[in-house]
């Protein structure tokens, strides 16, 4: 009897996606033996591009660590801007108890400028930590930052371009020993073998009627419709206005 295999539409599937995808099928037909189901070849073919997938994989991670960077560059930026905001405010009062610690707040901020957030990523990170270190020397910058509540945002201002220092350098490192890869063209290489691979299934399935072909044809489908479903509801959302880039992908189904 033959084995029918359902179909998915591979482009829907992010690239870090994609690869989790091919390697949970590539574990299926290796559970059932690919020499026992007549696959050799087709399997042979398609496991041959894992490691160009592990590329992929490996560039995608990059791209993640790029969008943290973004929201910790953007997490900087609004704590420099709420101290600068909250002292020019306190500026208006006219409580004479806080003038003093206002008027040393506003020359601290003036010796470093208003543009840091404005500034690239390493500018940005060294101006910042130069202002720290400045706040960090100065007895009376520090008392005046206490007297005003605005250590909090001190605090977390260290420790948001602490964070962004280690995983720039980690990008930096990551970017140089990463070999740049044509995604696009492994995905469509990959595409045609996974699809030779599931038209081979099924050719077989017919050819040997003696061997079970429906169990491990069952637990392919069960895998694919997973992908499916997710993939709809993905495109539902989008359609309702959502921005479905910023969610994480698809969890992978046990296989």
């Amino acid at each position: 009897m033959k084995a029918t295999i359902i179909r998915l539409q591979l482009v829907r599937l992010w690239n870090s996606e994609y690869s989790v995808f091919v390697n949970q099928i590539v574990a299926i037909i290796l559970k059932y033996q690919p020499t026992v189901l007549h696959l050799q070849k087709a399997y042979a073919k398609l496991t041959t591009l894992l490691p160009n997938l592990a590329k992929i994989k490996a560039q995608e991670l990059s791209n993640s660590l790029t969008n943290s960077l973004q929201e910790l560059d953007a997490e900087r930026g609004d704590l420099i801007n709420a101290i600068r905001t909250i002292v020019k405010a306190l500026g208006r009062l006219t409580k004479l108890s806080i003038a003093p610690d206002v008027a040393v707040m506003k020359r601290f901020l003036a010796i470093h400028g208003s543009d840091i957030s404005k500034a690239n990523y390493i500018s940005a990170t060294e101006r910042t930590k130069g202002l720290l270190a400045d706040y960090n020397a100065k007895a009376d910058v520090k008392a005046a930052a206490e007297a005003l509540n605005l250590k909090m945002l001190f605090d977390e201002l260290s420790v948001v371009n602490t964070q962004f220092a280690t995983l720039f350098l980690q990008r930096t490192q990551d970017e140089a020993a990463q070999e740049k890869v044509d995604a696009r063209a492994i995905r469509t290489e990959t595409d045609k073998a996974l699809t030779a691979l599931f038209d081979a299934f099924e050719f077989c399935s017919s050819e040997y009627d003696e061997l079970d072909y429906t169990t491990p044809a069952n637990e392919l489908n069960d895998l694919i419709a997973y992908y499916k479903t997710q993939l709809k509801a993905r495109a539902t959302r989008r359609k309702a206005g959502k921005d479905v880039s910023k969610e994480t992908p698809i969890t992978p189904a046990a296989a």
